[in-house]
């Protein structure tokens, strides 16, 4: 039975889908803002978080910038608001995908069980053999574990369309990929992606790939641009 932790500060919200998950065999914890959001942390894990994006106090965006900073538990951004920007938002500070008020509790149910499909490595696992690990540049990408560890072994959290991403890269290396190529082979299934979606996410890696700089090309960026192509990942890859 999925663990699923509802943080929003609608009640009537709340009660609503604790109800209907529970009817897709799911164990649903509803609390209403952040310090809520700390305790059932600490309390229990979770398989998923579903974060409404307008909360009193510490916002949706806020909290997940704080999650994703040292855990790649799966998120799932709900929020009022449709707008592209705050999709690119969301995905800029690590949601894992997106849904906007109001919606179809179907539609959700359905963006769920794909994101728990693919974060218990039962669909999109990269090509190979699960207990592979990916070297580069004194960096190990363990596709089993899903996670990317440093030479030093420090433990860099990744969400999943991250993770997905660098797979493709590892798995091209030395190659111009268009942004069309990475977003048909980085897309989980149902996950909406779009061109931008692409330029954040390259922007992310190289952010934790050049231990939270700016990520600009250069000499020694792993994830080069190439003008009017795509990206390039430069680095010799070993299995």
């Amino acid at each position: 039975m999925p663990a699923i932790l509802l943080v929003d500060d609608d009640a009537q919200i709340r009660d609503l889908l604790v109800e209907y998950l529970s009817g897709f065999g799911m164990a649903v914890t509803a609390v209403a803002d952040g310090p809520g959001m700390d305790d059932a942390l600490a309390r229990d894990a979770f398989d998923l978080i579903i974060l409404d994006l307008m909360l009193p106090g510490e916002d949706g965006l806020s909290l997940c910038r704080r999650l994703r900073a040292n855990s790649n538990i799966p998120i799932l951004m709900l929020t009022a608001r449709g707008e592209t920007m705050d999709r690119i938002v969301g995905l800029e500070v690590g949601a894992d995908d997106y849904i906007a008020k109001p919606f179809e509790p179907r539609e959700l149910v359905a963006r769920i069980q794909s994101i728990l499909r693919r974060t218990q490595g039962r669909v999109d696992q990269p090509r190979g053999n699960a207990g592979d690990s990916v070297t580069f540049a004194g960096w190990t990408l363990q596709t089993a574990m899903r996670q990317l560890v440093s030479e030093n072994g420090t433990v860099i959290p990744l969400s999943n369309a991250e993770f997905r991403l660098l797979s493709v890269f590892v798995e091209h290396p030395n190659r111009v990929l268009s942004r069309d190529f990475l977003l048909e082979e980085a897309r989980g299934r149902n996950m909406d992606l779009f061109d931008r979606s692409i330029d954040i996410l390259v922007s992310r890696l190289r952010q934790k790939l050049n231990g939270g700089a700016a990520g600009e090309d250069g000499a020694g960026a792993l994830i080069k641009t190439v003008r009017g192509e795509g990206y390039m990942f430069d680095a010799m890859v070993k299995r």
